[in-house]
């Protein structure tokens, strides 16, 4: 039996291809009773059934074979906790052909978000509990004994025997229903062929919403007693999401209905189980009273996403998950297609670079990994659920469909849909249904961007007008790398109307500007003109320009020449070559300044986001300069916090509603009195009624940063208020608003109290992370609290994603060698697997953080710069 441990996949000896799985939850003892029966293929003769279970004790097992109705009982059934595998030995070989195999046992209703778990709730003021269930990447067999692999697909019939009272949901529709007095036995009719990750079940106290598409199916949000009108924007985005991708797919969705739930305890933002769909409450429902524009944002986004999995994920499914980013890439990048369909007033488009952005911060690092990555072990699965299987992968797609072209990439992708339908398929499979619908080379083309760890730099140089080109490795360390990519280049010459594009496959090339623009020099002297690679940021790689035409472009962008993708492509880019000391922050504060009277959101977003990390580099490096920089920022931000002001206009956009809120929390975090005290009046004006026009959802968030600005151990009453507004609201984006500001007071006293509240029954485990988002003065306090409840956090988060968020968010921000060393030892004798890469990233940040602080100490020209800029009158 041993030589099944430490195998990272099951033995290919039976092939399921159906199972029948009856469950009977005990909500109140929270435990559950099971039995399932496996239709198998044997295909190989053996003694031996091995497949997952994990954390079930097993009553009774038995295998009948058809062909002989021979019953046979294994003579050894053992469980490897350690593999989650069950190992099922027979006293003689179990006959090849077709057979069942039958378990009875049982499991716990478990409180880890994982497997089938318990979610607590409230109704009529009684606090209840739901069954939920929640299997990727691995954890279906927490509920029923399967071959809990992505590749081993099967049909499935579900029987749950629930309290009548209940609404008990599946993947399918109801098949039938049986009430003997307090139970009632729901059977669900069979389910296509599918992947056990994608089995769903809920049983608990819902209302819901309905609707149905042009062809007739059936769509419900459903969510907790009394909140169904929140359901409603959620529903029609669905509605029209699904009629979007059944054109775009040219496949129709497949199921007779789709039923979307929220979950009060999830622990990832929502999960794609075919038919029956599950969210956090944030990410489903939307209150026109009380959500922000970037809520409902939010709702559509993550709507738009799930239901792509429908097609890329469910129908046609990863073979294992080396390839996740199949699925969560393309579904994040169709999901922006959706949302423009649906909102084209929304631009999301532009606000795609903060995915692409994000995906470059975290492949910037020597410790990040391939887009395809190799997995072992169902352990190793949750660390790659990151930004680069879901926003780099999304943006490798990105630049491909713009390479390729939107109708041969649409058109071929509608073909590999159509080719792997009910089947699993490779990488390989996708770059060779696009190479042969496009006639380009996309497999040799993408391997490059998929084999590999990282992304390019691209830097280029006038010379005697030609333009030189060449490619290295981009490492925020400042490093050398090695990597060597095919990067499909595109730029523009002083127009966007003179461009030009070519791949560049060696590690240099030049350009001859007079040669390619002709007699277009004479009309508009384009080569003495600004030159922008990576048109509107399509491609995944940052670009260094040289000093004369890093200088037009500064000049380009102050006489707005430039779409906002790309003034946002050359601040991102610069700010990135700052942090690894390629270009000077006196450079990057400079070219900042041009920004002055930007009004594009997402470009003004990301000018938010480069301050603040500014903001603590300069407090570590130049602390007598910090007052310098707060007023620099406020300068750069007063154009957009005039123009927006704090009540929002009739007839605004979406996009100005989101900024003003952001803008407000920059000016509070920078210290801009005007601001505090303005959010002190409101904040006021709502602790005495909740329905103030005074602070519309927009600005709460800020409101409440601001409120805690000036908070602090021995000035409670704005944090007391806060606390109050949280336990009175049952709106999960309220709270979440609230746990997200309590950490931002620079009083680290009192931020070690609102860190001990995130450990409290007040606040579900899910939410906790939010509350990590700690000012600049709360580090060390933050790091001491993480250290002495190490071991409590473990328990509660066990291996899943969430707990590597309390070691990023807790170490990342530091910026010293000597704290790089500290947490290397703590984690020496804490070591867990579940976080070993999240780990390494975060002391690789604060390594370049610390390099970065030392490189700004030095530079000379920093002071008279933001001195200047600080008090510049524009």
């Amino acid at each position: 039996m041993d030589q099944f441990k430490g195998q990272p996949r099951l033995p290919k000896f039976a092939v399921p291809k159906r199972y029948e799985i009856r469950l009977k939850p005990d909500l109140v003892a929270c435990r559950f009773a099971g039995s399932v029966a496996v239709y198998l293929d044997i295909v190989a003769a053996t003694n031996f059934i091995v497949l997952n279970a994990a954390e079930l004790s097993v009553d009774a097992v038995s295998f009948t074979s058809q062909g002989s109705s021979k019953v046979l009982n294994p003579s050894r059934v053992e469980l490897f906790e350690d593999d989650d595998i069950l190992v099922l030995e027979f006293p003689e070989k179990v006959p090849i052909g077709l057979g069942v195999l039958a378990i009875e046992y049982e499991g716990i209703l478990n409180d880890r978000m994982k497997g089938f778990y318990r979610s607590t709730y409230e109704h009529n003021g009684e606090k209840k509990n739901m069954a939920v269930t929640q299997f990727e990447p691995a954890d279906a067999r927490r509920c029923f004994p399967c071959w809990d692999e992505p590749a081993c697909k099967a049909t499935f019939k579900i029987t749950l025997d629930v309290p009548s009272e209940l609404i008990a949901l599946s993947n399918m529709p109801v098949a039938e229903e049986k009430n003997d007095g307090n139970l009632k036995t729901v059977s669900y009719q069979e389910s296509p062929i599918m992947s056990t990750y994608l089995v769903a079940v809920v049983v608990g106290l819902f209302d819901y919403v309905e609707d149905h598409t042009s062809d007739g199916v059936k769509v419900r949000v459903y969510c907790q007693i009394g909140k169904e009108n929140q359901g409603k924007f959620a529903l029609d985005v669905a509605v029209g999401t699904l009629e979007l991708y059944k054109s775009y797919f040219a496949t129709p969705y497949p199921l007779p209905k789709l039923d979307m739930i929220a979950i009060p305890d999830f622990a990832a933002g929502a999960m794609e189980n075919y038919g029956l769909v599950t969210y956090r409450e944030t990410a489903l429902l939307y209150d026109d009273q009380h959500s922000a524009a970037a809520n409902k944002q939010r709702v559509a986004t993550v709507v738009a996403h799930e239901l792509a999995h429908q097609w890329f994920g469910n129908l046609v499914t990863m073979e294992w998950w080396t390839h996740l980013w199949l699925n969560e890439g393309f579904a994040t990048w169709v999901s922006y297609l959706a949302a423009d369909g649906l909102f084209p007033e929304w631009k999301i488009w532009s606000q795609f670079l903060d995915e692409s952005t994000e995906g470059l911060r975290l492949d910037g690092l020597a410790e990040s990994h391939p887009i395809e990555v190799e997995v072992n072990h169902a352990r190793e699965i949750d660390e790659i659920f990151d930004a680069i299987s879901y926003r780099k992968g999304a943006s490798v797609i990105r630049m491909l469909q713009s390479y390729l072209g939107a109708e041969p990439f649409q058109r071929s992708l509608a073909s590999y849909i159509k080719k792997y339908a009910w089947s699993n398929a490779k990488t390989e499979d996708l770059w060779a249904a696009l190479e042969e619908g496009s006639g380009e080379p996309v497999n040799k083309l993408m391997t490059s961007w998929t084999k590999q760890k990282g992304y390019p730099v691209v830097s280029v140089k006038v010379n005697d007008q030609k333009l030189e080109f060449t490619q290295s490795q981009f490492l925020s360390s400042g490093a050398q790398g090695e990597g060597h990519w095919i990067v499909p280049i595109t730029l523009c010459f002083g127009s966007y109307d003179v461009s030009k594009n070519f791949l560049l496959e060696t590690k240099s090339e030049t350009l001859d500007v007079k040669e390619f623009l002709g007699s277009r020099i004479a009309e508009d002297k384009s080569v003495n003109s600004w030159v922008k690679l990576n048109v509107e940021q399509a491609g995944f790689y940052r670009v260094k320009y040289d000093e004369l035409l890093a200088a037009r472009l500064r000049h380009a962008i102050e006489k707005q020449l430039l779409s906002a993708s790309d003034r946002y492509g050359i601040l991102d880019d610069l700010y990135a070559l700052c942090m690894a000391r390629q270009e000077s922050l006196t450079s990057l504060i400079n070219l900042m300044g041009a920004y002055r009277e930007e009004v594009d959101y997402t470009v003004v977003s990301n000018l938010i986001t480069i301050s603040h990390k500014i903001e603590r580099i300069a407090a570590d490096a130049v602390p007598d300069l910090l007052d310098y920089f707060k007023q620099f920022f406020i300068n750069l931000f007063q154009y957009s916090a005039e123009r927006l002001g704090w009540e929002p206009k009739p007839g605004e956009s979406h996009l100005d509603a989101m900024l003003r809120g952001e803008i407000l929390t920059a000016l509070a975090v920078f210290g801009h009195d005007l601001t505090l005290d303005e959010a002190s009046k409101r904040f006021q004006a709502f602790v005495g009624d909740r329905n103030t026009p005074l602070l519309p959802p927009d600005i709460r968030k800020a409101t409440y940063v601001a409120v805690m600005q000036r908070a602090s151990k021995s000035n409670q009453v704005g944090y007391e208020s806060l606390l109050k507004v949280y336990r009175e609201t049952d709106l999960s984006q309220e709270k979440t608003r609230i746990l997200g500001s309590l950490a931002s007071s620079p009083d680290p006293d009192l931020i070690l109290e609102a860190l001990n509240f995130m450990l409290s029954p007040e606040v579900r485990s899910q939410d906790a992370v939010f509350g990590l988002a700690v000012s600049r003065e709360g580090r060390d306090v933050a790091w001491a609290w993480l250290k002495e409840n190490w071991e409590r956090i473990v328990k509660t988060y066990g291996s899943g994603f969430l707990l590597s968020r309390f070691v990023s968010s807790v170490v990342s921000p530091f910026a010293s060698f000597e704290k790089a060393k500290e947490v290397e030892e703590f984690f020496a004798s804490h070591a867990n697997p579940a976080i070993a890469r999240t780990l390494k990233q975060s002391l690789e940040r604060v390594n370049i953080n610390a390099n970065w602080v030392q490189s700004v100490r030095n530079e000379n020209t920093l002071a008279d710069a933001v001195k200047e800029l600080a008090y510049r009158k524009y």
